[in-house]
């Protein structure tokens, strides 16, 4: 069985693949750590206690990159003619559902201590005779938590579109959510400080409402990704994906080709499609000239783009297509 080739970063993405790779390892060390200092201040704060679930979820995005792009990398197999390229997109909705899930039980555990009025209380403790608040070293483990996540974040959300990768940007996304819940957290504990004990439960809702759009954008992206929706969206979401249409119009430049359809679904860092033409009337060319000339795109149409991994070639008559497309026949 004819498999694909094994996917080849070209240089620069190759090298942001890399830099990518090195940001995942310091995040889960970081994260891990940081987690575990929350862990040790919480005391009975519910905000504390929800950054502290929040930068433990924190750490499925990474982790999913790290393993998901070592496995869409591998060479293809007979069992796995196409690659392992969906990994990504598994791996992506993966951490999607767990942000979905936290959100949601966050948001439930916030409102319901809202709503009962369960006083948060933050005390203090004896050091060398001296009382302390235990408000300051909440503090201090916020900032450590929401301080290196601002500057991660700014990095991944530049390598992303690089190697297109909506795991990294997830997880870039996962950074500014995680430096916005500890500001926001310190001032739960800040207004729980001076008796404002709502304010606890107020700073968590908001950090969980933040989780949980999170989790319900990404989700449906996943999804939509893995039911082969066509690539509508650049990695960021912020304009609509331009190579489908750009991949067309340079067929159509050929001397040889009258029209040019693409079709194509994302797996992935890249994409997998199908490329129908019309070939323009030529009498002389023969059947093997005409595979030459198939060929010949198809390896144009890869090099157009190194996201365009792999794609097959269908010429098809003038008025199929236009059957097809749902378009009036043309009498020429």
């Amino acid at each position: 069985m004819r498999r694909v080739e094994r996917i080849e970063f070209p240089a620069e993405q190759q090298e942001a693949f890399r830099k990518a790779r090195r940001l995942e390892w310091i995040t889960v060390a970081y994260i891990s750590s940081a987690a575990f200092l929350l862990y040790l201040t919480m005391g009975t704060s519910q905000a504390m206690r929800t950054s502290w679930l929040e930068d433990t979820i924190s750490l499925v995005p990474p982790i999913a990159f790290l393993v998901c792009s070592r496995l869409a990398t591998r060479k293809p197999s007979p069992r796995f003619p196409y690659g392992i390229h969906a990994s990504v997109s598994i791996g992506y909705l993966m951490a999607s559902l767990a942000l979905l899930a936290m959100g949601s039980f966050l948001l439930i555990e916030a409102t319901i201590k809202l709503v009962s009025g369960e006083r948060t209380t933050i005390g203090g403790y004896t050091l060398l005779g001296t009382t302390v608040w235990a408000g300051w070293p909440m503090l201090l483990a916020l900032a450590y938590t929401g301080v290196p996540s601002f500057f991660l974040g700014r990095a991944k959300f530049k390598l992303a579109p690089a190697i297109h990768d909506k795991i990294l940007y997830a997880d870039a996304e996962m950074m500014r959510a995680d430096w916005m819940v500890e500001v926001s957290t310190a001032v739960g504990v800040v207004a729980t400080g001076f008796g404002l004990w709502w304010m606890d439960a107020v700073a968590a809702g908001i950090v969980s409402l933040d989780i949980l759009r999170d989790g319900v954008r990404n989700s449906l992206a996943a999804v939509t990704d893995l039911i082969d929706e066509t690539p509508k969206r650049t990695v960021d979401r912020n304009q609509l994906e331009p190579l489908p249409g750009e991949l067309a119009r340079y067929l159509e430049s050929l001397d040889w080709v009258e029209r040019a359809e693409v079709r194509m679904r994302e797996e992935g860092h890249v994409f997998f499609g199908e490329i129908f033409v019309v070939p323009r009337p030529a009498p002389q060319v023969s059947a093997e000239q005409l595979s030459a000339r198939i060929g010949e795109l198809a390896d144009k149409a890869k090099a157009f783009n190194w996201r365009v991994h792999d794609v097959t070639v269908m010429p098809i008559e003038r008025k199929r297509m236009q059957q097809e497309l749902g378009e009036p026949e043309s009498s020429s």
